[in-house]
Formats: C-alpha cells, structure tokens, sequence
C-alpha cells in the first residue's frame, strides 16, 4: 500500500501561482509513476501531468502546457506541481495518483490522495 497526502491548494488571482506537494508513504514510492489530476464540480476527473518513477520523463495535458511543472524528490518521498498563470478554468480538486503505468487515465494507477481545493478568481 501508498499513502498519498496533497497540500498546497488555496485561492488566488488569475495569472498568480501555487505549489502542490504530495507525499508518498507505505511501499517503496519512489519506484512509482506519479501523476497529478484535477476534478470539478460535475465533471470526471482528468490528467494534468505526470511523472515517471526516476524524474526523466513528464507528460502534460495540453490545457497546462507551459503554465505547469511536474517534478519529484525521491529522497522526500515528494512530488510536486508548480502551477503559474492559473487561469479560473484551472479551478477544480486536485488529485496525486502513483501506479506502476505511465498514464493519462485513472485506470493507470493505483493510489489516490483525498485531494486539495484550488480555487482561481477572475
């Protein structure tokens, strides 16, 4: 089993930033692909980005191309998502995911975090 804990999330201005962090514990983390997915009100959850298990490899939605930076600290046990020129659109729950499959849908991983709100004001 993987425990994961997001933080991070809070309200800000359109074109501000925020920083999620989500630790990992339970089972070797660090040998996991890590993704971030984000989730608002009536809608399904969806990919924003991911990581492989050694940082060498990011994959991005296309809607945070540019604005986001995936990253992780194997020996923190941490991932990270830097979000810069949030926009309301970007408004939603977001969730960290660790699996063992480098992928763009949920059924790729196996863990779940309860999820952080992030809310961005116009």
């Amino acid at each position: 089993q993987v425990q994961l804990v997001e933080s991070g999330g809070g309200l800000v201005q359109a074109g501000g930033s925020l920083r999620l962090s989500c630790v990992a514990s339970g089972r070797t983390s660090s040998n996991y692909v890590m993704g971030w997915f984000h989730q608002a009100p009536g809608k399904e959850r969806e990919f924003v980005a991911a990581i492989s298990w050694n940082g060498a490899s990011t994959n991005y939605a296309d809607s945070v191309k540019g604005r986001f930076a995936i990253s992780r600290d194997n020996a923190k046990n941490t991932m990270y998502l830097q979000m810069n020129s949030l926009k309301p659109e970007d408004t939603a729950a977001y969730y960290c995911a660790a699996g063992t499959h480098y992928a763009t849908h949920t059924m790729g991983y196996d863990y779940w975090g309860q999820g952080t709100q992030v809310t961005v004001s116009s």
